[in-house]
């Protein structure tokens, strides 16, 4: 609005400097005696009247032009906005939400008895089902294998090593490289137990093997574990045994296939150390075990019944005659 009266007024302003120009131009250069009466001043009077005349019907002109186009131009707006409510109705506040309950009425469904036996069993029923396969947590502990131990263990596994390089190289070659201590400490940590130090070093000089190899005369053996298929079998037998035929407390060492074909593991016990499943006996740890393959493969012996027989480079059991 204060724009248009600007534009207006300018107008006008402009009007009146070019009506004066213009009568300026028109007039004579040399003006009559005072005394003779000059009907060219009643002409300036009129002209000058008729300019400001001018002027202000250009004004009233403009200003009416420019509040009828405001005019004209809110009502357009009035009548567009008009439209647009009628299309789209007023946003009004959020709809109340009839609660589910207060048109269809919820009875209670109990679950069926089949559901409720196959769910799947809380932490604390597992542990219930699989004595000491809940452990809590402690801390990394990768301590130190007793110096004694340690040399007993290797000096078996040097004459196992021996014995296959020179004649089973093929075997030889599926031995495991050494693990850290850091990762057997990890081992121990997740599964609760403490592993024995014979087999603690025995992983330290060879973590598994690939098959049985030097474990081979267990019928149906499988793989000679390294320190994560150790952990993972454990966890795995921890799920699915039931109550009283698994205990947390042992470590699996060798996997073989059961005679009624579910595969089974050999175990060590983090309790005394002993060795269960590889042979007919329990033998009295990770050590005396080393010591039996070793005297076998050495003396040309038999372990259950099973005596070392070497076919293309790999050393394979064969039941003695």
């Amino acid at each position: 609005m204060l724009k248009l009266v600007r534009q207006a007024l300018t107008a006008a302003v402009l009007i009146a400097l070019a009506v004066r120009l213009r009568r300026r131009a028109r007039l004579p250069r040399a003006e009559p005696p005072p005394s003779v009466p000059a009907p060219a001043s009643r002409r300036r009077r009129v002209g000058t009247v008729l300019s400001w005349l001018v002027i202000a019907v250009v004004v009233t002109l403009t200003l009416g032009f420019a509040l009828m186009g405001t005019s004209v131009q809110r009502g357009a707006l009035a009548l567009v906005r008009a439209v647009t409510e009628q299309q789209e109705p007023p946003p009004a506040g959020p709809e109340p939400v009839t609660p589910l309950t207060a048109v269809i009425p919820v009875t209670p469904v109990e679950p069926p008895a089949e559901a409720v036996a196959t769910a799947q069993p809380t932490p604390a029923a597992s542990a219930a089902q699989a004595p000491n396969c809940a452990p809590r947590r402690r801390p990394i502990d990768p301590r130190r294998v007793a110096p004694d131990v340690k040399r007993a263990v290797d000096a078996q596994w040097r004459r196992i090593e021996r014995w296959l390089r020179s004649n089973a190289p093929r075997t030889y070659r599926t031995l495991g490289g050494p693990v850290r201590a850091r990762t057997i400490a990890v081992a121990e940590s997740q599964m609760g137990v403490d592993f024995p130090d014979a087999l603690r070093a025995s992983l330290l000089r060879h973590n598994g093997a690939r098959g049985a190899g030097v474990l081979g005369f267990r019928p149906g053996a499988g793989d000679h574990l390294t320190v994560r298929g150790i952990r993972d079998a454990w966890r795995e037998m921890c799920a699915r045994r039931p109550a009283g035929s698994w205990d947390g407390l042992l470590i699996p060492i060798l996997s073989y296939t059961a005679a009624d074909g579910v595969t089974a593991y050999a175990t060590v016990s983090s309790a005394d150390g002993t060795v269960s499943g590889v042979t007919g006996r329990r033998l009295r740890s990770s050590y005396t075990l080393l010591r039996t393959v070793a005297d076998a493969l050495e003396r040309g012996g038999a372990i259950d019944g099973r005596r070392p027989v070497v076919t293309g480079g790999v050393l394979r059991w064969k039941p003695a005659r």
